[in-house]
């Protein structure tokens, strides 16, 4: 997968195992309730993984630390 880039989302996220939980999630809803924060035409990825990926990337998903 080249996009999005694993560089430019660990800025975002501070861990890959985080990335995958929150990327995993994402997807498993968009799967089940077929609802996209983006217009289905903007996604570059076909798949909903991707999308996850590209909602992370776009700050559709905010990621916050527990302390």
């Amino acid at each position: 997968m080249n996009y999005p880039s694993i560089d430019k989302l660990l800025n975002i996220v501070s861990s890959k195992y985080e990335l995958v939980h929150i990327a995993a999630r994402r997807s498993k809803e968009m799967t089940k309730d077929e609802h996209y924060q983006l217009a289905l035409n903007q996604y570059k990825c076909s798949k909903n993984i991707g999308r996850a990926l590209e909602e992370i990337l776009e700050g559709k998903i905010k990621v916050t630390e527990k302390k």
